[in-house]
């Protein structure tokens, strides 16, 4: 699905150097390259504040903590996510509630997250799915009139651009009061091992964040709140520095790519192609079809036996884990979230492919489909 390796044969050489360059100053916890690249990725996003930590589920782990909520209070996300958006609700004893998302643009659906918000609704987590920002002017405005903080789940999004109606253009992450996003390594913005940061431009929720990841401590052995260990070494700093240089360039691979997958499968009936929504520029973490009268499974099986990966995102929604069972999360009515999971399928899409490969993998796509009918009992 990612071919990492074709990528740092690329930066080798400026790679090895970063890395021998950390071990020879032997800053490894919170040195000089960790500061550094919060700079920059600060400067990139237009936020004020960067502060990273040890990964993508700490993050948002670290977000919730920072505002302060109370166990029972609601925090509203998409059940379409992976499961660490909803996971760390649950592990700071808050309450998850789920709402649906576009069937277009997978992100949360407007109407769904309105009829959602009760008063004890102390948060809401859009999550800019497959490297498609949600559509935060809407989200921000019905946010705004009931005074509800905005965590941006920009893990699958970095790099990415929304423009607002009046013509703005705000980075993905930096539209909320916190933003936060992983470096795991198949990301846009990905290092050699795990790694996350958190974004906000407000002052007084940074020296919080800050005191949160560091043990709850401002100053050294005085411990102010309740806090945790999450920090991002500095060998992997260095890296994402380096690999901060290039986002741009490996978002617009990326682009390239999908546009080739669209050429190829346009027109066919059994196959929607990603839609591009006009407010946000798609960085296409993942490249996710969906089948219309196919047999998704027996696509991907027969993908498998021609040496195409692929893979589905997310099988089983998270308002159906047996991990929310206890919650009753299973009663959620969300009719769009039940019809993707049995439909979307996501094609490999790298900074590394090659037309060859892009023939191939559609040949063999097209291939597997036509194979897949569904007959009609």
């Amino acid at each position: 699905m990612v071919d990492l390796k074709r990528q740092y044969q690329h930066i080798k050489a400026e790679v090895d150097a970063a890395i021998q360059s950390v071990i020879d100053d032997t800053a490894f916890i919170n040195g000089p390259e960790v500061t550094r690249f919060a700079e920059e990725l600060a400067g990139n996003l237009g936020v004020k504040h960067v502060i990273p930590c040890a990964n993508g589920t700490d993050a948002l782990q670290i977000a919730l903590m920072a505002l302060g909520l109370q166990p029972g209070d609601e925090v509203i996300t998409p059940s379409f996510t992976y499961i660490a958006t909803v996971e760390v609700v649950a592990l700071l004893r808050l309450k998850p509630v789920f709402v649906d998302v576009d069937k277009d643009t997978y992100t949360i659906n407007a109407e769904s997250l309105k009829q959602a918000i009760t008063p004890n609704t102390k948060a809401i987590i859009p999550v800019h799915l497959y490297g498609q920002a949600a559509n935060m002017e809407e989200i921000l405005a019905i946010a705004g009139e009931r005074n509800i903080p905005v965590i941006e789940d920009n893990a699958q999004a970095i790099g990415g651009d929304y423009t607002f109606s009046d013509g703005r253009k705000v980075k993905t992450g930096a539209m909320g009061l916190i933003g936060c996003t992983s470096f795991f390594p198949s990301k846009n913005l990905g290092c050699y091992g795990d790694g996350g940061a958190i974004f906000t431009s407000d002052d007084t929720l940074a020296a919080q964040i800050r005191m949160i990841a560091n043990h709850g401590q401002s100053k050294k052995y005085y411990h102010e709140v309740v806090g945790c260990n999450s920090r991002l070494d500095a060998i992997q700093a260095a890296i994402l520095r380096i690999k901060l240089r290039r986002l741009d360039q490996y978002c617009d691979a990326r682009r390239r790519v999908a546009d080739y997958y669209d050429a190829a499968f346009a027109g066919n009936p059994r196959i929607v192609t990603p839609f591009r929504a006009p407010y946000s520029r798609h960085v296409f973490h993942q490249y996710t079809l969906q089948l219309e009268g196919v047999d998704r499974d027996r696509v991907q099986e027969k993908l498998a036996e021609r040496g195409v990966p692929s893979m589905i995102y997310y099988p089983v929604p998270c308002h159906k884990q047996n991990m929310f069972r206890g919650l009753g999360a299973s009663e959620f009515d969300l009719p769009v979230t039940d019809f993707l999971q049995d439909r979307v399928i996501s094609l490999p899409i790298h900074t590394e492919l090659t037309g060859e490969e892009l023939k191939f993998i559609t040949s063999h796509v097209l291939q597997a489909v036509e194979e897949s009918v569904l007959t009609e009992a």
